[in-house]
C-alpha cells in the first residue's frame, strides 16, 4: 500500500515538473515585448512638495490618449485633494508631459509639443495656467526653449533662436534682452559640450524678487564645426551642422551678465581669474541677492565658488576645491537662510558634506568614513538635521540618512536593502520614500521623517511582478571578485534551469566609464530583460564594476587618470579569466558587449584580450579619444597635446590587428555625440588591416539608437549574431 501511494506521488511530482518545464517553455521574452514597454514598470512622475508643506503634487500621463493631469495630495490622505489642470480641448489646455510652477504657486507653466533637440535640450509650445483665475496663455506662437517663470509669476523668460526674452503675462508685452544671438552666439542656454557634459540647458536664472536675470553668453566664433547627412526620404541628404569642440580644440568663451528689469541695463560680470575656462553651474540663493557662480580651469583640477552680491556688485571667491587629477562637478551646494551653506567634497578621499560660514570658513565636516555620500537631499530647519543619501551599508544600494549639523544623531531612515531614494516636502517633515532591488520594482510610500514611521503606501507595482512571475525568471547573483588587487563589485544571471555540470557560454555586459555603475541593487531595466532573454537560450550573463567606476572613493575613481580604458580593459580581461576558470563556464565562448563608453571597452577587450573573448559587440563606440569632446576627453585625458601616448594606446583603432574573433560594430549616422566618424575610422583600420567584421548602421538615428522599429531591429540583431558566434 505505501509503495502504490508513493509510487503515485512520483509520477505526479514528474507529470507537475513536466507541466511546470511547458508552461515556461510557452512563457518566453520576446524582444518585441521588451521594447512595447510591456514590462515597464509604473513610477511616480515629476513629484513636487508645495510650499504649504502639507501637500504635493504630480503629473499622471496618458500617452496612447494624449491626455495629461496635473494632481494635488495631502501627504496625510491617499485621495487626491484636487486635479490642477488637465487637458481639454475646448479650454485650449494642451497635452502636456511636464511642469513647474512659479514660486508662489499661482502659476503652473505647461510643456507639450515637444521637439528634442540633443540629449537634454528641447524646443516646445509652452502655456501659462493661471491657478486661481483657471485661465490659460501660451507664452509664444513659436517653439521656444528653457522657459522659467518669474518668483511672482507675472512674467516668464525664455530663450528664442540663441536671445534671451521676458514676457510680461498682464500686458502681454515681450521684452528682448539680447539681439546677438546667432549661429556663433549663444545667450540664455548652454552649448553642445556643456550640455552634455555638464548635464544642464537653462544658462539663466530669476533673482528672488523676479527684477534681475543672471545669464551666461556664449561665444562659439572659434569652435569648430562639426557636420553630419540626414537622409530622410527626399531626393538630397540634408547636411546638419553644430559646433562641436574635440579633444584639444578651442572652447567657446563663456561670459556671466545680469540685467536689470527696471533699468533695462546689462551688466557684465568680470572674474578675476585668468584660468577661467568654465562656467559649469550658476544661481541665485533664494534668500539674499547673492549669485553664486562654479568656475573651472581647463584642466578641470581646480574648482573656484564664487559669490556675486547683486546690490553692491561685488564678487567674492569663497572656496577653492583642487585635486590632482580632476574635481567632480556637482548640484550639492545648498544655502541656508543665515547665509551658512552645505556643500559635498571629494577632498578627504570620499564624497562628504561639509558645513561653512557664508564667507568661506569651514565649520565643520558632517559626515565622515570610507563611503560616498550620492545625494544632499534636504535641511530640515526646525530639527536642524541634513538628509542625504550614501553607500555606506553598501557601495551596491543606496540609503537614507539624517545627520545634526555637527555630525552627531545619525539615523538610518530606510529599512531596507537596495536602492532608496527621497523627496522631502518643503519642511522636511515628510518624505516620499523609492524603494528597488534587483528582485522587486519601484515602490512608494510616504514615510515620517523624525521616526522613519511608514504613514501609508502609494504605488507598489504588484501587477508587474504578477506579469513577470509568469516567465519563471532568474535572479542576480552579487558577488565580490578580487581582479588585480582589487574587489570589484560583480553579478551573474544564470539560466533558471541551470545544470552546475553542464558547460555554458558566457556573456559579459559592461559600461565600465568613469563613475558610473552598473552592479547595482535596483530594479531591472530593459538591458537586464533582454539578458534574461538569453539565459532562456542558454547563456550565463555577468558583468563586472572595473577599476574607475564609482561609488568606491576618489582614488578608486581616479585611478584610470591619464590613462582611459587601459586598466578597465585589463580588469574586463581578468574578470573573463576567472569567468574561464569556473566548472560551469565554457572558456572558449566567453562575448563581451557594451555601448558608447562600454563599446569602447568591448572592442579593446577582445584586441587585447583575444585569448580570452572570442566575440565582442560594440555599439556607438567611441574608438579613438581624439575623436571625443573637449571637457569630457580632458577631464580625464588631458589633451591630445599633453598626452599622446595616453591618447593612441588606449584606441581601439591602433590594436585592430590583433583581433582574432568575432566584432559587430553597431552606429547611427546621426548621433551627435559619439560620431559616426568613431565607426567609420575603425572600420578603414580593420579593413588596412584584413581582418573581417560585422557592422549595423541605422540612417538618422542619434546616440540612443531607437525611433520606430529600430531597438527591436537593433536587438534581433546583436541576438542573431550572439546566437551564430557565441
Amino acid at each position: 500500500m505505501y509503495m502504490i501511494i508513493h509510487g503515485r506521488v512520483f509520477y505526479l511530482s514528474l507529470f507537475l515538473l513536466f507541466v511546470s518545464l511547458t508552461t515556461a517553455q510557452e512563457n518566453l521574452l520576446t524582444i518585441e515585448q521588451i521594447w512595447s514597454g510591456e514590462f515597464q514598470a509604473e513610477r511616480l512622475e515629476a513629484i513636487r512638495s508645495m510650499q504649504n508643506s502639507k501637500e504635493y503634487t504630480i503629473i499622471d500621463i496618458d500617452y496612447k490618449n494624449q491626455s495629461s493631469a496635473l494632481k494635488k495630495f495631502s501627504y496625510l490622505d491617499d485621495q487626491v485633494q484636487e486635479i490642477l489642470v488637465e487637458t481639454n480641448p475646448e479650454k485650449n489646455i494642451p497635452f502636456f508631459t511636464s511642469y513647474s510652477f512659479s514660486k508662489d504657486e499661482t502659476k503652473v507653466l505647461l510643456a507639450s509639443e515637444v521637439e528634442p533637440i540633443y540629449r537634454r535640450s528641447q524646443r516646445a509650445t509652452y502655456h501659462v495656467y493661471d491657478l486661481p483665475e483657471q485661465s490659460i496663455k501660451i507664452v509664444s506662437n513659436k517653439k521656444i526653449q528653457a522657459p522659467l517663470l518669474s518668483p511672482g509669476g507675472n512674467r516668464v523668460a525664455y530663450v528664442y533662436e540663441r536671445n534671451l526674452y521676458i514676457k510680461n503675462l498682464i500686458s502681454n508685452d515681450v521684452t528682448q534682452i539680447t539681439d546677438d544671438g546667432d549661429h556663433q552666439t549663444i545667450n540664455g542656454i548652454t552649448d553642445w559640450v556643456y550640455e552634455e557634459e555638464f548635464g544642464f540647458v537653462r544658462a539663466f536664472d530669476w533673482s528672488p524678487d523676479g527684477k534681475q536675470i543672471v545669464f551666461l553668453r556664449f561665444d562659439e566664433s572659434n569652435v569648430p564645426i562639426y557636420s553630419m547627412d540626414f537622409y530622410y526620404d527626399g531626393l538630397y541628404p540634408l547636411q546638419y551642422t553644430f559646433r562641436y569642440p574635440k579633444a584639444g580644440q578651442y572652447n567657446s568663451i563663456v561670459s556671466a551678465h545680469l540685467y536689470d528689469l527696471e533699468s533695462f541695463n546689462t551688466l557684465n560680470i568680470e572674474f578675476p581669474d585668468p584660468d577661467l575656462e568654465y562656467i559649469p553651474r550658476l544661481k541665485f540663493d533664494q534668500w539674499n541677492k547673492k549669485i553664486y557662480f562654479q568656475t573651472l580651469n581647463r584642466h578641470q583640477n581646480h574648482l573656484k565658488l564664487w559669490a556675486y552680491n547683486s546690490e553692491k556688485k561685488a564678487l567674492k571667491l569663497v572656496l577653492e576645491e583642487k585635486d590632482k587629477a580632476y574635481v567632480s562637478i556637482q548640484d550639492q551646494l545648498m544655502v541656508l537662510k543665515d547665509g551658512r551653506f552645505l556643500w559635498t567634497s571629494e577632498r578627504d578621499g570620499f564624497n562628504h558634506i561639509y558645513h561653512y560660514q557664508e564667507n568661506g570658513k569651514l565649520i565643520n565636516q558632517i559626515t565622515k568614513g570610507s563611503w560616498d555620500v550620492t545625494s544632499l537631499l534636504k535641511y530640515n530647519t526646525k530639527t536642524k538635521e541634513v538628509y542625504y543619501q550614501s553607500v555606506e551599508a553598501s557601495t551596491i544600494g543606496r540609503a537614507i540618512y539624517s545627520i545634526g549639523l555637527l555630525g552627531d544623531s545619525k539615523r538610518l531612515l530606510s529599512a531596507k536593502k537596495g536602492t532608496n531614494g527621497a523627496t522631502f516636502n518643503v519642511d522636511g517633515d515628510y518624505f516620499i520614500h523609492s524603494y528597488s532591488d534587483s528582485q522587486n520594482p519601484p515602490e512608494y510610500q510616504l514615510v515620517r521623517s523624525k521616526d522613519a514611521q511608514v504613514i501609508r503606501k502609494l504605488l507598489d507595482n504588484q501587477e508587474l511582478v504578477e506579469k513577470l512571475n509568469k516567465y519563471n525568471l532568474p535572479n542576480k547573483e552579487f558577488q565580490t571578485v578580487q581582479i588585480n588587487g582589487n574587489n570589484l563589485n560583480s553579478y551573474l544571471i544564470k539560466p533558471i534551469d541551470f545544470d552546475p555540470l553542464k558547460k555554458y557560454p558566457v556573456l559579459v555586459y559592461q559600461y565600465s566609464g568613469p563613475g558610473s555603475q552598473q552592479v547595482s541593487d535596483r530594479w531591472i531595466n530593459t538591458n537586464d530583460l533582454w539578458h534574461l532573454l538569453l539565459t532562456q537560450k542558454d547563456y550565463v550573463i555577468a558583468c563586472i564594476d572595473p577599476r574607475g567606476t564609482g561609488y568606491k572613493g576618489s582614488d578608486f575613481k581616479k585611478s584610470t587618470y591619464l590613462n582611459l580604458v587601459k586598466y578597465e580593459t585589463e580588469d574586463q580581461i581578468s574578470f573573463g579569466k576567472y569567468l574561464s576558470n569556473l566548472s560551469f563556464v565554457d572558456s572558449e565562448r566567453i562575448g563581451i558587449w557594451g555601448w558608447s563608453f562600454g563599446g569602447h571597452v568591448s572592442s579593446q577587450s577582445i584586441l587585447l584580450g583575444n585569448d580570452v573573448f572570442s566575440l565582442a559587440i560594440a555599439v556607438a563606440p567611441v574608438t579613438n579619444w581624439r575623436y571625443y569632446d573637449t571637457i569630457y576627453t580632458e577631464r580625464f585625458m588631458r589633451t591630445p597635446q599633453e598626452n599622446p601616448q595616453g591618447y593612441d594606446q588606449n584606441a581601439p583603432i591602433t590594436h585592430v590587428k590583433k583581433l582574432k574573433g568575432h566584432y559587430l560594430i553597431i552606429h547611427g549616422s546621426g548621433d551627435d555625440n559619439v560620431h559616426l566618424q568613431n565607426t567609420m575610422q575603425m572600420i578603414r583600420a580593420l579593413i588596412d588591416a584584413d581582418k573581417q567584421f560585422e557592422m549595423a548602421l541605422y540612417p538618422d538615428r542619434n546616440h540612443g539608437i531607437y525611433g520606430g522599429n529600430t531597438r527591436n531591429h537593433l536587438y534581433t540583431k546583436m541576438t542573431q549574431f550572439i546566437q551564430e558566434n557565441l
